[in-house]
């Protein structure tokens, strides 16, 4: 949980509320590391637009070589994420 203020899928307005369901249609929750962003929905959005990039876009190194480097650097960072 983060202890930053942050806003519950039932509070969201506007372009919160699209982020979120859009996240919601992907993954089928909101996680906290996407709530921790709520304050600023267009830094939220960035950030699920860099991770799409990077995880799914246009690169020499396959899917699995990305999600084992996104796991290694978790796991360095003691990060369950």
């Amino acid at each position: 949980m983060a202890w930053i203020k942050t806003i519950e899928e039932a509070d969201a307005a506007s372009e919160l509320r699209e982020v979120y369901a859009a996240v919601r249609t992907a993954r089928g929750h909101i996680a906290n590391i996407f709530k921790a962003q709520s304050a600023t929905p267009r830094a939220l959005r960035a950030h699920l637009d860099l991770y799409r990039t990077l995880m799914f876009g246009p690169s020499p190194l396959s899917r699995r070589e990305r999600e084992m480097i996104a796991v290694a650097v978790s796991t360095a960072n003691h990060c369950h994420y």
